[in-house]
């Protein structure tokens, strides 16, 4: 089972664009130290959509490397069932503990195609495969019905489920076999997926607030709802403040002023705008950022 709190890592970046290798090591050691249980390189806060694949297999071998207890998903999606395939299995061979997949993206797909699509990848590697459910990315939903479809495969371990509907997250863990995972992949739903039976988070606020996001997730683990859902109303503000604009600009922002990277991404990202920092300035310094 994958659960507690995982982190989407950013991927840190020098002024010219290369990635910074030894921030990476030095930001996964941030993380580890503040107790987070999962690590996730290369998903979409990762910017993988601009990463060539010798970067993209590389950051996924640093974080590997570098990490000394936090399980390492990696990100190998890609709308071409083959190109996911290969890719999974270069990650898998690095090491990696289990492949978080992206639904496809832009071809849109029918339920049957998605199927098929992860029943591909789950029967290619030896590692467990995490769907990602990310409507808002990939132009299309995977419906609870796939979902538990795709839980009978063996190889298939979870679900990072973002499309931001709680009725459906029910229903998938209604119908999930007990080695099935189910996480929240956005933050401003994770206390109520998890009181509702999920079983963590991949996170983007814990890039920046890792100690905070783990504490409210290991209090619902032990079913103290109300503190964590006084907590999770304090952290509220960051939650939202951190899609001010387009994933990953504004966490790279924070994460630079942290002094993790430099405040850099690739196109087409831009560096966030000066009504996004009028903006989120505020609220990071609520949090002593």
């Amino acid at each position: 089972m994958f659960k507690g709190t995982g982190t989407a890592l950013i991927t840190p970046f020098k002024k010219d664009g290369s990635v910074d290798e030894e921030a990476l090591r030095r930001f996964v050691d941030f993380q580890e130290e503040n107790g987070i249980d999962m690590l996730l390189a290369c998903g979409s806060t990762g910017e993988a959509a601009c990463l060539n694949r010798e970067e993209h297999l590389r950051v996924i071998q640093i974080v590997i490397d570098q990490a000394k207890h936090a399980q390492v998903l990696a990100g190998a999606g890609s709308n071409c069932t083959r190109e996911a395939v290969d890719l999974s299995r270069a990650a898998a061979d690095l090491g990696a503990d289990a492949i978080l997949s992206i639904s496809p993206y832009y071809n849109k797909p029918p339920q049957e195609g998605i199927y098929r699509h992860y029943k591909a990848i789950a029967e290619a590697v030896d590692v467990p495969v995490i769907i990602y459910n990310v409507p808002g990315r990939t132009g299309s939903n995977i419906l609870p019905a796939t979902d538990l479809r795709l839980a009978q495969l063996p190889n298939i371990g979870g679900i990072k489920e973002a499309g931001g509907k709680i009725e459906q997250v029910k229903e998938i863990l209604a119908g999930r076999p007990a080695d099935f995972s189910v996480l929240s992949g956005d933050d401003s739903l994770t206390c109520d997926i998890m009181c509702a039976g999920g079983d963590g988070v991949l996170s983007v606020a814990s890039n920046c607030l890792p100690r905070q996001i783990c504490r409210m997730v290991k209090l619902l683990q032990e079913g103290r709802r109300a503190e964590a859902q006084k907590l999770n109303e304090q952290l509220m503000p960051i939650f939202k403040g951190l899609f001010c604009e387009s994933n990953p600009i504004p966490i790279k922002y924070t994460v630079a002023k942290m002094g993790f990277g430099a405040d850099a991404l690739r196109l087409p990202l831009v560096p966030l705008s000066a009504a996004g920092k009028a903006k989120l300035d505020p609220i990071l310094a609520q949090y002593g950022i």
